[in-house]
C-alpha cells in the first residue's frame, strides 16, 4: 500500500507533469476550443481512460514490449500518427457552422470525442514507456504487491491529469464558444487545430524509444 506522504508527493509531481506543455495538453486545448467546454471534458475523460491501459500495461509487464521491441513501438507510433493526420484532414476541410449549415454539419457527439481522447492516448507508445520508467520509482516490494501499487499510482496520475486537463478544457471551451460567434474565427480555429494535429503527428513520427 502507498503511504499518505508518498501519495501526496506523487500527486504533486503528477500535477506538475500534467501542467508541462505536451501533445495531450494541445489536444485538449484545440478540441475544447473547437467543440466547447463539455466536449472538451469528454476528450479529457477519454485521455484519462487511455491512461488506464498504460497503467495496466506497466503492471502486467506489457509496456516492456514497447521499450524493447522496435517493431511494436514503430507500429503503434505509425498508427497514432495516421490517426492524427486523419483528424488534421478533417479540421483543415471543415468550414464555419452557421444557422444555415448547422443541421447539415452536426457537432461531434460526446461519445465520439471520448473515443478521440482514448485513441489519442493509447496510440502513443511514449506514454507506456514513460510510465514504465516513472511509476516503478515510487513502488517498493516491502509495501506489498508492486502491481497494486502501480495501479494505485496510475489512478493518482489519472486524477491529477483530469483536474489539470479539466480546467484547461473549461477555459479553452469558454473562450472558443465566444470566439466561434464569428464565422471567420471558426475557420481560423479549424485551420489552427489542423496544423496542431499535423505537428503532433510529425512529433510522434520522429520520436524514439529513448
Amino acid at each position: 500500500m502507498l503511504t499518505l506522504e508518498l501519495a501526496v508527493s506523487f500527486f504533486g509531481i503528477a500535477t506538475l507533469l500534467a501542467l508541462s506543455p505536451g501533445p495531450d495538453n494541445l489536444f485538449v486545448l484545440t478540441q475544447s476550443a473547437l467543440w466547447g467546454r463539455r466536449s472538451g471534458l469528454m476528450v479529457v475523460l477519454g485521455l484519462c481512460t487511455g491512461l488506464i491501459g498504460h497503467t495496466v500495461a506497466v503492471a502486467v509487464g506489457l509496456a516492456t514490449v514497447f521499450a524493447t521491441s522496435a517493431t511494436a513501438f514503430n507500429a503503434l507510433k505509425l498508427a497514432g500518427a495516421a490517426y492524427l493526420v486523419y483528424l488534421a484532414w478533417g479540421a483543415l476541410r471543415a468550414g464555419a457552422v452557421t444557422e444555415h449549415t448547422k443541421n447539415s454539419t452536426p457537432a461531434l457527439s460526446p461519445w465520439k470525442l471520448y473515443q478521440r481522447g482514448i485513441l489519442m492516448n493509447l496510440t502513443n507508445p511514449k506514454v507506456s514507456i514513460f510510465f514504465l520508467a516513472f511509476l516503478p520509482q515510487f513502488t517498493a516490494p516491502a509495501r506489498g504487491s508492486v502491481a497494486l501499487q502501480t495501479i494505485s499510482l496510475g489512478a493518482l496520475f489519472m486524477l491529477a491529469t483530469f483536474v489539470v486537463f479539466g480546467l484547461l478544457a473549461w477555459f479553452a471551451g469558454t473562450l472558443g464558444e465566444r470566439l466561434k460567434e464569428s464565422a471567420r474565427v471558426q475557420i481560423w480555429l479549424n485551420r489552427t487545430a489542423g496544423i496542431v494535429f499535423l505537428g503532433l503527428a510529425l512529433r510522434l513520427l520522429v520520436s524514439e524509444r529513448h
